[in-house]
């Protein structure tokens, strides 16, 4: 497996799935963009529901872009609130982020550990109080993940349907600058980054149009809310 193809071992992993392992910051044990990582983890699966042909986007003029739900009802437990949310009416994207984000950190935490993508330490503060800390674990799919998008942003390759979706979502989180020396931070880095979170079809010209647009719709939102956010 090429440790720049990550999407094809992707298998039954959520997009945001992969955002939340590439923000864990190994050297520390933390996550970047904690306090804003709710409105990142809503984008990445109504992304997700763009790719999987389970929700769609339109230009609702004065109301901005709506969510509709299309499709059948997702099998994924993470998916399916996102999903409800938007089956019932068409709703603005970043009500979206607001109403599905906020109970998806832990469950996603817990699928990277049971994949093995993280491992969860149990000790004891002050010999007495129990605490967890997380570390990188040996599956080598964060690797993966850094080294597609650096192929990417750093080198100019063309990223695959998933890999696009990830960048642009690690990008408009504003969490790029910290993956620095993994991913060199520079003028060139954060154009490319810029380009695929607008859906730029020369730079993700693997990507379908529909994924394209819901990316563009999500990270432009996704930016707004983070930006509103830090006021």
């Amino acid at each position: 497996m090429s440790p720049t193809n990550p999407a094809a071992a992707a298998g039954d992993r959520l997009i945001a799935e992969d955002v939340l392992l590439v923000l864990f910051q190994p050297s520390s044990g933390t996550i970047a963009g904690e306090n804003t990582l709710f409105y990142v983890l809503g984008g990445a699966v109504l992304t997700e529901l763009g790719q999987r042909g389970l929700a769609s986007v339109q230009d609702a003029g004065l109301r901005g872009a709506l969510v509709s739900a299309t499709g059948e009802r997702p099998d994924d437990e993470l998916l399916r609130p996102a999903w409800d949310y938007v089956a019932t009416k068409p709703r603005g994207v970043q009500s979206v982020l607001a109403a599905s984000g906020p109970t998806l950190r832990g469950p996603l935490l817990d699928r990277l550990v049971g994949r093995g993508d993280l491992d969860r330490v149990e000790k004891r503060m002050l010999g007495l109080i129990p605490t967890a800390s997380l570390r990188e674990g040996g599956s080598g799919r964060r690797a993966e993940l850094i080294a597609a998008i650096r192929a990417v942003l750093v080198d100019g390759e063309a990223p695959s349907e998933r890999i696009a979706a990830v960048t642009a979502l690690v990008s408009a989180s504003g969490a790029l600058p910290v993956l620095h020396p993994e991913i060199p931070w520079s003028t060139d880095t954060a154009t490319r980054a810029r380009a695929l979170a607008q859906g730029d079809q020369a730079a993700d010209a693997a990507a379908a149009a529909v994924t394209r647009t819901m990316t563009a719709v999500v990270t432009n939102a996704l930016i707004a809310a983070l930006v509103a956010g830090t006021r």
